[in-house]
């Protein structure tokens, strides 16, 4: 099954998302717990959940991924802005549990100078606060393209983020790969995917690997910027994003776009990627 949606808003509640879902051809999508700015959460009511979820088994979605607000910074030197981010993801990780099944994404946060390793062994403890909260929930680490002081940009600190969690936790700990973000980051995912995913599996195990943020890319690989494009004009291409969603070790994975499209952009581009693989 192609598992394929978009970035959605919350905003109108848990049922009409599900229906927009439905209205631009997905079967898997995105959004954010909150204001992706910070903000107080909006605590959705039982029959709008329900709604949701009647939607996403009548029509066998895929995992939805729930993203958490760019704000948070469980890496961050001041100890006000690591607890700030953790109360909230607390908050967040509340409301999921409502609907068992679903992906909790985050960025894993910027260093903000303390230097990488202190900043994944920050990241690390919050996750260790955290998983115990989750049982039907499971956090995804983002891939991130190490502009400024981001971890996450190396397979390797993903994996020193994982490592630093305790091993009775890691049933609930992911990782989400983002291709705008590891294209940026070094990694050339589009033209051949297969070195790349031998590596994802030799620092990380493909085993953590659960969702995909189908992103092209404005800039060339390496490039550290996060600049997300449409599909198929920018750096990775339609060959490269053709590559990347017929791969065996990817294809079962729920693909959501972060193109910079509108709801009808967004039906486009499900179409395009939906007629290159036919399945």
């Amino acid at each position: 099954m192609f598992y394929l949606g978009c970035h959605l808003s919350v905003s109108d509640g848990y049922t009409k998302m599900g229906e927009a879902a439905l209205a631009v051809g997905a079967n898997t999508f995105q959004y954010f717990t909150r204001n992706p700015r910070g903000g107080s959460k909006k605590i959705p009511s039982d029959e709008d959940i329900a709604g949701l979820l009647a939607i996403l088994a009548e029509h066998r979605f895929g995992p939805v991924i729930a993203h958490a607000p760019y704000v948070y910074n469980p890496a961050a030197a001041d100890e006000d802005k690591r607890d700030f981010a953790l109360r909230s993801m607390a908050e967040d990780i509340e409301t999921l549990e409502r609907m068992p099944g679903t992906l909790y994404n985050f960025h894993p946060g910027c260093h903000v100078g303390q230097g990488s390793d202190v900043g994944v062994r920050l990241t690390a403890e919050a996750l260790g606060k955290l998983l115990p909260l989750c049982r039907g929930t499971t956090i995804l680490l983002e891939t991130m393209a190490g502009e400024g002081s981001e971890i996450g940009a190396t397979f390797e600190e993903v994996r020193d983020m994982i490592a630093l969690v305790s091993p009775a936790l890691r049933e609930h700990l992911g990782v989400c790969l983002d291709t705008c973000h590891v294209s940026d980051g070094g990694y050339d995912i589009a033209a051949d995917p297969d070195a790349v995913l031998r590596e994802f599996d030799s620092v990380i195990g493909l085993s953590y690997l659960r969702a995909i943020h189908l992103n092209d890319s404005k800039n060339p690989v390496g490039t550290h910027k996060d600049r997300h494009e449409k599909i198929g004009q920018g750096a990775l291409g339609l060959d490269g994003v053709r590559r990347i969603i017929t791969h065996p070790a990817l294809r079962d994975l729920p693909f959501c776009l972060e193109t910079p499209c509108d709801l009808a952009g967004y039906a486009e581009e499900i179409r395009l990627l939906r007629s290159i693989r036919a399945d």
